[in-house]
């Protein structure tokens, strides 16, 4: 009760503005635009996050950027209902979304469209992703010296074999599964044909993907699609004279192209295109975002994102520490306000020890209130581990999920010791005592013991898949031994239980909590991202624990391949790993 008097003061201090800004607001509806500009730049977020009301320092957005999905949708419904406007001008550069962002920012669109509004895509330097995603507009324009990257899709796989063998290093690795393929980076001189299937197969649907989405959007069948594709890189000029866009008109003729600069206008005009804060100001009566007496729902979001490391650290980033993740699951299961929760994961994998004490707490909290684990871009391996404790697993279309085994290893570099002139003794009570030497390779004992071990960690992995997903470890085996599946391939397998987006999954959520339809309060549970320390982990190499990534999920979600083959070359003592299928 102590914050209804708060609230009608807001309220009426939120009024007195709007009745006041109403008269210079009228006078200026006189220049209300047509058209609304708005910048994709980057990867928005789904939903806005909250801004500090001080901040020093830091890069803030353009005024016409877009910063969220949840903001950009708002706006196309204002517009969508005012008669004044035809449309929005969408410039987009260096756009650098996941496909689930990118199919919900169609969707929006799609929809602005369908209210009989216009929606015209401009940009410099177009990549094969943002042309997919500019062929949701009406009209597709490029200034005449831009460049059009439309040449499909290629994933690159390195194999070090012969070049660890050459410099006297031998790994040595036992893995659980044909498909649990990381170690094939360092053992295998070539690719695989399983690497080669699966990766082909990722390519098939995105490619797939595209196609489909160029064909719709400029009118022409698959087959010209594809053999345009095979026709890239484009000019612009090239681009217009093949029908891949519509114009050729430089930033300066924008204004004049959408018929915002009256006829026989002086040249130098310098109409400009606004942005919505300058529509905002030419309504009477704006939206006003008045305080609620009654609070919404709230829907607590769980971010386990990087590769899964034991330890104390922020989540985010690329770790995800299992102190900070149980933390955060904790605070969101102990808030009452919460009603459910979304645990959203994006992972490559890693270490099973940490995921399977994330996975305790999730089954923990789930017990209390719905959870449902989301995965937009990559829920792989010991991702998919954690996600398992949730009521209900969604994903995107064309997210990377499964990866379900187990390897281990070690680099024996005695090779190379010897050919630098540099001698170790090993000195050992125990007949395994020296299993994680790396100055010679296993002994029969050594090498048994740790197929056991991985054996051991394997059927416990396919145990805790089983009870997950009601079925039994027959059945889950024969779809793992490291299998990779797009999501839609996943819903396919019983891997997960639906396709959706982000704000289905949210809306779902709540659904199970006995929430009604409508809208609701999303709080984030764990500090931001932090950085990934190279020194850090070459330091905690010297304990037995080392971590499994997904280089082909980071390659096709446009991760840093660079980084990930530093952090792989690195790991040079064994532990269990439940990770990766590259």
């Amino acid at each position: 009760m102590l914050r209804l008097p708060f609230i009608a003061l807001a309220n009426l201090l939120l009024l007195l503005r709007t009745l006041l800004g109403a008269p210079f607001r009228m006078f200026g509806a006189r220049y209300r635009p047509a058209y609304v500009r708005f910048r994709l730049t980057g990867e928005p977020t789904y939903r806005e996050r909250r801004r500090p009301r001080f901040s020093l320092g830091g890069e803030r957005p353009e005024p016409a950027d877009i910063t969220s999905l949840e903001r950009f949708g708002e706006a196309l419904g204002l517009l969508a209902r005012d008669p004044k406007v035809k449309g929005i001008f969408l410039e987009l550069e260096g756009v650098g979304m996941s496909s689930a962002k990118r199919e919900a920012l169609v969707a929006l669109l799609a929809d602005f469209r369908a209210r009989g509004k216009r929606v015209v895509a401009w940009a410099v330097m177009v990549d094969t992703d943002t042309y997919a995603l500019m062929c949701a507009a009406d009209e597709v324009l490029m200034p005449p010296m831009g460049r059009l990257e439309l040449v499909g899709y290629a994933a690159e796989s390195s194999s070090l074999g012969e070049g660890l063998s050459r410099l006297g290093i031998r790994p040595q690795f036992v893995r659980r599964g044909d498909y649990k393929t990381a170690p094939e980076l360092f053992t295998l001189p070539q690719l695989s044909d399983i690497q080669r299937r699966t990766v082909e197969s990722f390519l098939d649907e995105r490619y797939g993907v595209l196609v489909d989405a160029v064909s719709g959007g400029r009118r022409k069948t698959p087959d010209e699609v594809r053999a345009l594709i095979d026709q890239g890189p484009f000019s612009a000029q090239r681009a217009l004279a093949v029908g891949l866009v519509d114009g050729l008109v430089s930033e300066s003729d924008l204004p004049r192209h959408l018929g915002l600069v009256e006829a026989g206008a002086d040249e130098d005009d310098e109409t400009e295109l606004e942005p919505l804060d300058t529509y905002l100001g030419t309504l009477p009566f704006p939206p006003v975002p008045w305080r609620r007496l009654r609070r919404r729902p709230r829907l607590a979001l769980v971010s386990v994102t990087g590769v899964i490391v034991p330890g104390k650290g922020n989540p985010g980033g690329r770790m995800a520490t299992s102190a900070a993740v149980v933390k955060a699951l904790r605070a969101a299961g102990r808030d009452k306000r919460a009603r459910a929760i979304l645990l959203h994961v994006t992972s490559p994998g890693g270490a099973a020890i940490a995921s399977e004490e994330m996975l305790e707490v999730v089954q923990r909290v789930a017990r209390k209130k719905p959870v449902i684990a989301y995965m937009d871009q990559v829920c792989a391996s010991a991702g998919y581990m954690v996600a398992l404790g949730a009521k209900e697993l969604w994903s995107a279309p064309h997210a990377v999920v499964g990866s379900i085994g187990v390897f281990a290893g070690k680099f024996d570099v005695s090779g190379l010791l010897a050919k630098l002139g540099i001698h170790r003794t090993l000195l050992t009570r125990g007949a395994n005592a020296g299993l994680l030497s790396f100055s010679r390779a296993f002994t029969e004992g050594e090498r048994a013991a740790l197929e056991a071990d991985v054996e051991e960690m394997y059927q416990s992995f396919l145990g805790h898949v089983a009870k997950a997903r009601g079925r039994t470890k027959e059945e889950i085996h024969a779809l793992a031994e490291g299998r990779v599946y797009s999501g839609l391939r996943a819903k396919d397998a019983g891997l997960v239980d639906r396709i959706g987006s982000f704000e289905e999954a949210c809306r779902h959520a709540l659904s199970l909590a006995k929430v009604a339809p409508g809208d609701f309060e999303l709080k984030t549970y764990g500090r931001g991202a932090g950085r990934l320390s190279l020194l850090k982990l070459l330091m905690g190499a010297a304990h037995p624990q080392t971590y499994g990534f997904c280089p082909l999920a980071w390659t096709l979600t446009g991760g840093e391949r660079g980084m990930v083959a530093e952090l792989e070359a690195q790991a040079g003592k064994w532990s269990w790993l439940v990770s990766d299928e590259t």
